[in-house]
């Protein structure tokens, strides 16, 4: 046997990067994380996972490099919501795949499930129209 062999076959299984559907269930996980009432609410949220944000939502942020968005809330908030004025669009979650990855392997100290569940939390949080504290509190496990 050549050494090539040796270290193909001693080195750890990595797997395959996680795809779409793989970062949609992190998600769905992340939502069943959340206290009621809010994880009721959560579960009306569409989330949609994507590689990377398109260009036309990447001009309208003024985001040059798609890498520096991993995530986006678009809907109305529940509490500008009316019954008279409802929205017609369904509130959403957008996940962007590639730029979570770039942003978990740069950090190095958090799972990826723990990323994914921070930026559904911060994106749920325009949702439930709380402020960046109350995201941060969340975020941060009620610290």
């Amino acid at each position: 046997m050549n050494d090539m062999s040796t270290s193909e076959t001693t080195r750890a299984p990595w797997g395959l990067a996680p795809s779409l559907d793989d970062i949609a269930r992190i998600a769905a996980d992340a939502l069943e994380t959340l206290e009621e009432p809010f994880r009721t609410h959560a579960r009306a949220v569409v989330i949609k996972v994507q590689d990377f944000a398109d260009d036309e939502t990447l001009k309208s942020l003024a985001i040059e490099s798609p890498y520096e968005l991993s995530g986006l809330y678009s809907g109305v908030a529940m509490t500008l919501e009316t019954p008279s004025s409802p929205s017609h669009m369904p509130p959403m979650v957008w996940l962007y795949r590639l730029a979570i990855l770039d942003e978990w392997a740069a950090t190095g100290d958090v799972t990826l499930e723990e990323l994914v569940a921070h930026v559904v939390i911060r994106e749920l949080g325009h949702h439930f129209g709380w402020s960046d504290e109350e995201i941060d509190a969340i975020n941060n496990g009620g610290d």
